[in-house]
């Protein structure tokens, strides 16, 4: 028998996230400025539906962190999702979300990326078509074995109501997708992504993207906590802004929410948001200034950080 879906139930859960979320980090700057805190930004979209973008920006702890809620509609499927599912283009279709994007000052603590959708097509006559997608990935410039190593634990934590297998399902999947090929590496040490998310019936997807959700910030704050006053200087500084540049490369070229924001008619600003405030291109610069920056290169290729071997 075919579950009846709650969009609402997801809307509740998705606002919540971004609250938490936003609550979480702000935390951190109220040590330094009580007054640091999200600014939120509510608009509405012409063709349906809006969201409510909160920005944190110039912090001590975040150079700059975005959370991000959205629902949206169209009488269209955009062409970012029809060609993944392309019995359903031309459908009108319904889309919410809570995505993440943290761009720490200190390059010692790594960028984050969190994101949970769950997208509604249909068309009259015909039974609505769901699912879900989402999932949390980690970016060091200067990597820690403890830190990747509790990334990923975490992430198997999240996983393990669901099955042994899920996890390493999982991982792949992030592995395979945050990946720039124009480069031949991965953006960072991966974490969790699923998409088209339909497995087990509507409850089941949904716990199972609560779970991805309820484990981001425990995934990520005792690597805020272990590296945000590590000492730094210009030659660091100079290695997060060169790196972020590829952050920017595979959000720009190869990123499918980035996509289809765009072709969806979305917030420019809003879907903008996961761009760091500062980056740098440099033609012809090495790919290491040193021992330290070139450990990186060994960290953007799949490894399995649960068991600490390579994969």
């Amino acid at each position: 028998m075919q579950q009846d879906i709650d969009a609402a139930a997801v809307e509740r859960y998705l606002r919540a996230l971004q609250q938490r979320l936003c609550g979480a980090l702000e935390t951190f700057e109220e040590t330094f400025e009580p007054q640091r805190r999200f600014a939120a930004d509510l608009w509405r979209r012409a063709e349906g539906g809006g969201g409510e973008t909160r920005v944190l920006a110039d912090g001590r702890v975040f150079e700059q962190a975005g959370v991000a809620f959205s629902r949206v509609s169209g009488e269209r499927l955009p062409a970012a999702a029809s060609a993944q599912r392309p019995q359903l283009a031309g459908r009108r279709w319904t889309a919410m979300g809570v995505s993440l994007v943290v761009h720490p000052r200190n390059p010692y603590l790594p960028t984050s990326h969190c994101n949970l959708r769950f997208f509604v097509a249909g068309a009259p006559g015909e039974p609505p078509r769901w699912w879900f997608g989402g999932g949390f990935d980690l970016t060091p410039f200067y990597p820690f074995d403890d830190d990747c190593r509790h990334w990923h634990q975490v992430a198997l934590q999240a996983c393990a109501p669901f099955g042994e297998s899920l996890y390493p399902r999982l991982k792949r999947w992030c592995d395979d997708y945050f990946f720039l090929p124009h480069r031949g590496e991965a953006r960072g040490i991966g974490g969790l992504f699923f998409d088209d998310w339909t497995e087990g019936g509507f409850d089941s997807a949904f716990a199972l993207a609560r779970s991805v959700g309820d484990h981001f910030l425990p995934a990520y704050l005792p690597i805020v906590e272990r590296r945000k006053d590590t000492p730094y200087g210009a030659r660091e500084r100079d290695w997060q802004l060169y790196r972020r540049g590829r952050y920017v490369e595979f959000n720009l070229v190869w990123d499918r929410g980035t996509l289809f924001g765009l072709q969806s008619g979305g917030r420019t600003e809003s879907i903008l948001m996961s761009m760091p405030p500062l980056a740098a291109w440099r033609y012809g610069q090495p790919p290491a200034a040193g021992p330290a920056e070139a450990k990186l290169r060994d960290y953007l290729c799949p490894r399995d950080w649960v068991r600490g071997c390579a994969s």
